[in-house]
C-alpha cells in the first residue's frame, strides 16, 4: 500500500541525507552520445535521434531509468511502469514514491552528477514553472507535441503536462453520516476534527490546489489566494482541520474521514476501501470547482538522457494517455483522443462528472500564490 507522494514531511530531509552518503562518490553516469554520434542530453525530438525506432535503440543500450515521486496508485503509475519495463526491456528504478514535487526539485539540485539524479519529474503545476525559470529541465517535444493544447505546455517543450483532475472531497459515508458537498460544508461543527489534506500545500501539489479552491469557494481567485488560506485558518480555530495527512491507511483506521484531494486519487481509493467494508464517497465542491494538470519534465542533467525521452513518448502515447484514464486522471491528450478515436470510451465514462469547462492560473499568479502560502501558511494553521 503506498503513501501518497503528498506526504512529504520528512521526506525531505531523507533525501538530503541520502545525497550526503553518496554525494562525494564518483559519477559513473551513462555517456550521453547515442548510437550514430547523436549527443541524446541535447535531443529535442526523437527526430534527432534519426527517428522513434532509433531512440528506442539509444534507449534501450543505457538500459536503466531513475524515477522518484511516483506512486503505485497515484495515476495508475504502478501499472504504467510495469507496461514500460516490459515494452522496452528497460528497468525503472523506483526511489521514494512519497516524495513531494518540492522533493523531486531538491533531488535534481543535490544529485547533479550521479547517476541517482532522477532522469523525470512529475510535478505539480507551480514546481513545473518555477524549475523551468531555475533552468533545470531539458527542453524535448514528443511526437504528439501538436495535439497538447495551448496553455498546456512550454512552447519549447521544457516541461508539458500529462495529466489533471479537480480538487474533490472524498467522504467515508459509513462514518460521517451526512458527506460534504462544499467547502462551506466543512465548517460545519458536526465534522469537527474531521477534513483532512494529502500533503502540506507548501510542498504538495494537491495540497497546493486544495488552498486555491478553497480561495475560488471563498471569493478569491486565481490573483488572490488569500481566502484559501483564511478558510483553513477558520477550519483550524473551529477544531474541524485535521492535521494527519491522508493515505489509504489512514483512511482504513479511520484516521482521516474526509480528504481533500484530487478526484482521481479519491476515486481510485473507493475501490480499494469498498473491499474493506468502507463507502468512500468523492463530490467535487460546488463552490470550489478548481482544476489543475501535472506536468512532466527531464532533467537537464539527467543520467540516462535517451531513456527518460523515451519514457516522455510513452507517457504521451495514446497507449499511456489511457493508461492515466484507468487511475481516474483526466489525461492532457482526452479532447484529440476523442476526436480521433482511440480514447477508452469505457475507461472516460468512469471518471467524476463535472459541469463546466476548466480555467487556468497564469504562472505569474501561482508564483504568486505560492510566495503567499510560504509567508502566510504556517502562521495560519499553528496559531
Amino acid at each position: 500500500m503506498f503513501t501518497p507522494r503528498a506526504r512529504a514531511a520528512g521526506v525531505a530531509a531523507v533525501l538530503t541525507l541520502l545525497t550526503a552518503a553518496c554525494g562525494a562518490a564518483p559519477s559513473s553516469r551513462q555517456s550521453t552520445t547515442a548510437q550514430g554520434g547523436v549527443n541524446a542530453a541535447t535531443a529535442t525530438s526523437a527526430a534527432d535521434f534519426g527517428g522513434f525506432d532509433k531512440l528506442v535503440e539509444a534507449a534501450k543500450k543505457e538500459g536503466n531509468l531513475h524515477v522518484i515521486a511516483l506512486p503505485p496508485d497515484w495515476a495508475n503509475y504502478g501499472e504504467i511502469i510495469e507496461r514500460f519495463q516490459a515494452k522496452y526491456g528497460i528497468k525503472i528504478e523506483s526511489e521514494t514514491p512519497d516524495a513531494a514535487s518540492a522533493d523531486e526539485i531538491n533531488a535534481v539540485k543535490t544529485r547533479k552528477g550521479q547517476d541517482r539524479a532522477p532522469d523525470v519529474l512529475d510535478l505539480g503545476q507551480s514546481f513545473a514553472i518555477s524549475g523551468a525559470k531555475e533552468g533545470l529541465f531539458a527542453p524535448y517535444k514528443v511526437q504528439t507535441f501538436d495535439k497538447i493544447p495551448e496553455g498546456q505546455k512550454e512552447p519549447t517543450g521544457l516541461w508539458v503536462n500529462d495529466y489533471g483532475g479537480y480538487v474533490s472531497i472524498g467522504c467515508d459515508a459509513k462514518q460521517i453520516k451526512t458527506c460534504p458537498t462544499s467547502f462551506a460544508d466543512l465548517l460545519k461543527p458536526e465534522y469537527k476534527g474531521q477534513v483532512a489534506m494529502n500533503g502540506n500545500p507548501t510542498e504538495a501539489g494537491s495540497a497546493f490546489a486544495g488552498v486555491y479552491a478553497a480561495a475560488i469557494a471563498g471569493g478569491g481567485s486565481f490573483g488572490d489566494i488569500g481566502p484559501g488560506i483564511e478558510f483553513f485558518k477558520k477550519l483550524k480555530d473551529a477544531g474541524n482541520y485535521n492535521p494527519v495527512e491522508t493515505t489509504p491507511a489512514t483512511i482504513e483506521k479511520g484516521e482521516t474521514k474526509i480528504s481533500i484531494d484530487w478526484d482521481y486519487n479519491n476515486a481510485a481509493y473507493a475501490p480499494q476501501m469498498a473491499a474493506k467494508g468502507i463507502d468512500w464517497q468523492v463530490n467535487v465542491p460546488t463552490d470550489g470547482k478548481y482544476f489543475q494538470m501535472y506536468a512532466q519534465a527531464v532533467n537537464k542533467d539527467a543520467p540516462h538522457p535517451a531513456a527518460a525521452r523515451l519514457w516522455q513518448e510513452y507517457l504521451y502515447s495514446a497507449e499511456g494517455q489511457n493508461l492515466y484514464l484507468k487511475g481516474f486522471a483526466r489525461p492532457v491528450l482526452l479532447p484529440a483522443m476523442t476526436a480521433d478515436g482511440t480514447v477508452d470510451k469505457a475507461l472516460a465514462e468512469l471518471l467524476p462528472e463535472v459541469d463546466g469547462t476548466p480555467t487556468f492560473p497564469t504562472s505569474e499568479q501561482v508564483d504568486a500564490a505560492k510566495a503567499k502560502l510560504a509567508t502566510d501558511w504556517d502562521a495560519a494553521i499553528s496559531g
